[in-house]
């Protein structure tokens, strides 16, 4: 066996030829019983790469192949495309291009979860303090959520992907579930009455339209950026692609038909539009004035620098998904129907849903008053009968 260990290392490393080519690296075993056992291991391997790299079927599955093929057959159709292409330039830059997607293994798996943990949001030192706009603050650490989105369920695709589309096989695949931080409860945020008009004086009136049709719709944020040819007055209805690219097809009520008609009058493709103020120069240049297409990097940040516009008590907390949460607890205030609500908002699962069912507690709360009450009623008329 040609297993050894490296001088300052406590793992067995392996290191043999096959055919011309050179294999090595570690074990990450610590006796040479099972050292050899994972250098039997990447001899099988190793001819299988070189059994198929002569056939000519292919060269292994290194990362930066992986990444590229998903992002033609799947990414570049998602929602949010340059989020899912910063995804992945984030995992081949982690691991290496030159790496075998079969030879990652959870310990490496969990040394990108914590270093991914370790940065701060949009990579910033310090960011603007919402209650004291001239004052800066230390930036907060990315979300859990943030994490696993970004790492885990990114490279977890990618596994998914090459097993059940292209017929790969990893028998070392990573336990997932023990690499996804916990995350916090999502928190349901409505828009309370006082701060309605305070929301319409912080945005600015050009995006006034988009933000009255995510209330009134209670899409998500990329959901809302709609072409004209995905409504469709005549039937009712609009279609979209949602979130895990899942269609997504909503009804079209009084409210949202007179944005629709108003917005789409301008002369793009697009239905939500502003007015470029300041000219741009070149082949995809733009007058001042033009009507551009909103996009969800300019809604944000629209969105952060209306919450510290000066004179607009706009709160800090109030965020933009906040629209949809308001959209749902209102409808299932309405309605008292959970499958309704979760038809309207396209949740797969009614788990999902079910963080909306305050609205249901509060609901039977009147009741058991109202209950309480008719008992009282009864109780002083028996009382009164009986004297």
């Amino acid at each position: 066996m040609s297993v050894y260990k490296p001088p300052k290392s406590p793992y067995y490393a392996y290191d043999f030829q096959l055919k011309g080519h050179r294999f090595h690296g570690s074990t990450g075993a610590t006796s040479r019983r099972d050292a050899e056992a994972v250098e039997r291991q990447k001899k099988e391997e190793a001819r299988a790469d070189v059994a198929r790299a002569l056939s000519g079927a292919g060269a292994p599955l290194t990362l930066d192949i992986a990444a590229e093929r998903y992002w033609t057959e799947v990414g570049q159709h998602h929602a949010a495309p340059k989020t899912t292409w910063k995804n992945l330039e984030r995992l081949v830059d982690h691991f290496g291009p030159q790496k075998r997607l079969a030879d990652i293994t959870g310990k490496e798996v969990a040394e990108l979860v914590s270093r991914r943990r370790g940065e701060t949001v949009q990579g910033r030192k310090t960011i603007r303090d919402p209650n004291a706009p001239k004052q800066s603050i230390a930036a907060p650490r990315i979300a859990p959520a943030t994490v696993n989105r970004s790492t885990v369920e990114p490279l977890q695709k990618l596994f998914n992907r090459a097993k059940n589309t292209w017929r790969e096989i990893f028998p070392n695949e990573p336990d997932w579930k023990l690499y996804r931080l916990k995350e916090a409860q999502e928190r349901v945020r409505e828009v309370r009455a006082v701060e309605e008009d305070a929301l319409d004086e912080a945005i600015r009136p050009d995006y006034l339209p988009f933000v009255a049709f995510a209330r009134a719709s209670g899409l998500r944020l990329n959901e809302c950026l709609l072409k004209k040819d995905q409504v469709h007055l005549s039937e009712g209805y609009v279609e979209t692609i949602g979130k895990g690219a899942m269609t997504v097809r909503r009804p079209i009520t009084g409210e949202m038909r007179a944005i629709l008609v108003a917005a789409m009058q301008n002369p793009t493709d697009w239905v939500f539009t502003y007015r470029a103020a300041r000219p741009k120069k070149g082949k995809d240049g733009h007058p001042r004035g033009a009507a551009r297409p909103i996009t969800a990097s300019g809604l944000k940040t629209l969105w952060r620098r209306a919450r510290s516009k000066r004179g607009v008590k706009l709160p800090a907390d109030l965020r933009f998904h906040d629209l949809r949460h308001d959209f749902a607890t209102t409808l299932l205030r309405t309605t008292g129907n959970l499958k309704l609500v979760q038809k309207a908002l396209g949740h797969a699962r009614i788990e999902t849903t079910t963080k909306y069912a305050h609205v249901l507690d509060e609901e039977v709360a009147a009741g058991m008053e109202a209950a309480a009450k008719v008992r009282m009623k009864r109780r002083a008329r028996a009382k009164a009968k009986a004297s």
